[in-house]
């Protein structure tokens, strides 16, 4: 009789966290498959916890170039650079309200912002384009991955750990 009672009271206590690690809507059109995509709401509350720094992309299932963004994370280099931090993806359709309070310099899509763990976006994690800071390469990884490499200085994160023997380096 008192197994039941610990099974169930385990079970509701692990609903809240389960609920927590959402993935992504979307994520598998963005390598969902080897990044680890959240939702704005779980992302958050895991970077809080961990204190691992936010890479956030805003897209739009109608955007060519959003479509285009997403085979740069696909490069290998970027999957491995990823697991540094929390990952979220955000339609900007579907999250509105969070488009419109993270946009430092316009709504527009795809828009990648470095975030810390207390919520604040980086003004230093910026790409080239004056006029679209937050817009990055979408056609090579380069920009990203410089970008994700800076982090490390900029939000004070521990090296990457080093490949294990044989391996490719990255």
């Amino acid at each position: 009789m008192i197994r039941p009672i610990v099974c169930a009271a385990l079970l509701l206590a692990a609903l809240p966290l389960a609920a927590l690690a959402r993935t992504a809507n979307h994520a598998s059109d963005w390598n969902g498959a080897e990044i680890n995509w959240r939702d704005a709401r779980s992302g958050i509350y895991e970077a809080t916890k961990s204190r691992r720094p936010v890479l956030m992309v805003f897209h739009a299932t109608w955007c060519s170039f959003c479509k285009r963004f997403r085979k740069v994370f696909k490069d290998p280099a970027v999957v491995a650079a990823s697991r540094d931090f929390v990952m979220i993806l955000a339609d900007v359709d579907q999250d509105k309200e969070l488009s419109s309070e993270l946009s430092p310099d316009g709504s527009y899509v795809p828009r990648t912002l470095f975030i810390d763990p207390d919520g604040n976006v980086s003004d230093k994690l910026v790409g080239g384009d004056p006029q679209y800071p937050h817009s990055l390469d979408v056609e090579s990884p380069a920009e990203l991955l410089a970008l994700m490499k800076k982090a490390r200085h900029v939000f004070d994160m521990a090296p990457p750990a080093s490949p294990s023997a044989g391996s490719n380096p990255i």
